[in-house]
């Protein structure tokens, strides 16, 4: 490990930091603290800073789930349990012009999903549209980070990611776990407006939400857990204890869950089955439990851009694209103090007042940051308040 910074003795935790204390750090300090741990576990740094903005993303949008929570739980294990190659060099299987498939090598997928997209608009500025099949890959954040990069070059973009080898959802009627919660994100331009960014699991929730509610001590609402009988069950911390399944958008059969089924189906049809990748419906999964079962190994993607410009007229996809999801803000609301929104509204609104004010984090996420700072010999991102005070000292020494 590399030498403790003397600048940790100066940093600590506010002492009467609780769940109530509004703890902010600066977006910019928290991508660079990531990217520079990221680094340090092999990473080339411009992989680093990607794989770091990819996971920022989460808590600077409000989905703290898929955000900085997971960097302990998730991805630095990756590592440690060799399931991640931090030298890993996505390779070209095929190459159709419009269309690629590639075999990510256990690359992280933090940085690697955000690349084939990048390469899908390269494809979709020559012919229309991109299709980036990428298979032997690993788990890769919000998916909505990957697809809003297409929205920057006036394209729509769409990823859709299976669980690789992971089965956590039941089919209607079934007693085995054999699908992922296989996330699916398509992001549009909006005009003068935020983006629109869906992004979203097939399953209810994904299980991130569970988890976070259940570190909180929070109850989760009735339609996200059933237990084997059926009933719905609100303790999140059944489903790690297996007694509890996760159930699928749309909840019971009768009232849409049927679809929530068809579309994770769908995402694995796409991302799994189309470039080879592991599948979550295979024969060792019949000898499952009906908790949870396999790993998210060779996880599988499909990330496709499209070029309304290529296709139409300019300026027309921009003028109606505006167009739409101004009309769906224009929309009256039943109740004055909600208005309507659309998917991507109300993110990019945290997101712009999170860049500015700083990034909101709970005191124990903060004291994760603290605790991987002083392992790693690295500086403490500071608080915003801190930050300010500072300069503040600086300002009155200048006098």
């Amino acid at each position: 490990m590399p030498p403790t910074s003397p600048q940790l003795s100066q940093q600590s935790l506010p002492p009467q930091a609780g769940p109530s204390v509004d703890l902010r750090v600066r977006h910019q300090d928290l991508v660079g603290f990531v990217g520079d741990l990221l680094a340090l576990h092999g990473l080339r740094p411009e992989r680093a800073l990607a794989a770091a903005e990819a996971l920022c993303y989460g808590d600077l949008t409000g989905m703290s789930s898929h955000g900085l929570a997971n960097l302990t739980r998730l991805y630095l294990p990756l590592f440690e349990e060799g399931r991640v190659d931090p030298a890993a060099e996505p390779e070209v299987l095929a190459d159709r012009g419009a269309a690629v498939l590639l075999d990510a090598h256990r690359a992280l997928g933090l940085w690697a999903a955000g690349a084939a997209m990048d390469l899908a608009v390269e494809r979709a500025g020559q012919y229309g549209i991109g299709l980036v099949s990428v298979r032997g890959a690993t788990h890769l954040g919000c998916a909505g980070h990957h697809a809003l990069r297409a929205v920057g070059s006036g394209m729509v973009g769409l990823v859709a990611s299976n669980c690789g080898r992971q089965r956590i959802a039941r089919p209607p009627g079934g007693r085995v776990a054999m699908l992922g919660t296989n996330p699916l994100s398509v992001a549009a331009p909006a005009g003068r407006h935020h983006p629109f960014v869906l992004d979203m699991s097939t399953t209810v929730v994904p299980t991130g939400r569970i988890r976070a509610a259940a570190r909180a001590g929070e109850a989760v609402p009735t339609g996200w857990l059933a237990d084997d009988a059926g009933r719905p069950v609100t303790d999140p911390a059944s489903f790690d204890r297996g007694e509890s399944h996760l159930r699928w958008l749309g909840g019971d059969p009768a009232t849409g869950g049927y679809k929530g089924y068809g579309l994770g189906l769908v995402v694995e049809v796409l991302s799994a089955l189309v470039g080879g990748a592991g599948l979550g419906p295979a024969p060792e999964a019949l000898d499952g439990d009906g908790g949870p079962s396999g790993r998210d190994d060779d996880i599988g993607y499909l990330v496709a851009a499209i070029a309304p410009d290529l296709l139409r007229p300019a300026p027309g996809f921009a003028d109606d694209s505006g167009g739409l999801f101004g009309s769906l803000l224009a929309c009256p609301p039943v109740d004055p103090a909600r208005p309507v929104g659309y998917p991507g509204w109300a993110e990019g609104e945290r997101s712009q007042a999170q860049l500015r004010d700083g990034v909101l984090l709970d005191p124990a996420r903060y004291r994760e940051l603290a605790e991987l700072a002083q392992a790693h010999g690295l500086r403490l991102p500071p608080t915003t308040a801190a930050t300010a005070a500072a300069t503040a000292a600086e300002a009155e020494v200048g006098r």
